[in-house]
């Protein structure tokens, strides 16, 4: 029985845990358009890239979908960012990477996004022209993986965008989305 039982545990466990590793561990294809030059410092703004209001509306509502998060003015960036707030009573498994308060994520009025992400998706967005690191991103404890993910110009970039973003809520939070 109690051989049984360890393996039922065990088989438990890793059901678990498999969403969450799938999640952070999802392919990345290389971003086709140019990687945006950003500033240095903070504030920390990308230029050279117009937003497509259509596909940020379609970022927006998406985002707007995810369990626990509400839509509203940040918390931390530039006027006229849309942060992306956790519920108040929501468990987190990274609260340490949260930047200010419950938003784990916000997006700039040129329609890129701050946002948390796992280290190692954050490099691999980094590595294939998808984000770039925060300027304060080793500067501070829990930031390794606080990235700008760049905006997106076309439905297929912002599919990509979108899945970044939803890493950021299953690192943050633990929950996976699909």
């Amino acid at each position: 029985m109690n051989a049984l039982f360890r393996v039922l545990a065990i088989a438990a466990v890793t059901a678990l845990m498999c969403p969450l590793a799938s999640a952070q561990e999802r392919t990345l294809p290389e971003r086709t358009s140019p990687r945006p030059e950003t500033t240095d410092g903070v504030p920390h703004t990308q230029f050279g890239v117009q937003i497509d209001a259509e596909l940020a509306s379609l970022l927006l509502e998406r985002v707007a979908q995810f369990p626990g998060v509400t839509l509203g003015p940040t918390r931390i960036s530039l006027p006229g960012a849309v942060g992306f707030q956790l519920d108040r009573d929501m468990v987190l498994s990274q609260p340490g990477s949260i930047v200010a308060g419950f938003e784990f994520a916000h997006m700039h009025p040129d329609g890129s996004l701050h946002a948390s992400l796992d280290p190692t998706l954050a490099q691999r967005a980094i590595d294939a022209g998808w984000a770039t690191a925060h300027p304060w991103a080793n500067q501070r404890p829990g930031w390794s993986g606080f990235v700008m993910i760049h905006t997106p110009t076309t439905p297929e970039e912002l599919d990509v965008v979108i899945n970044l973003v939803e890493g950021s809520y299953t690192f943050i939070t633990g929950n996976t989305l699909r």
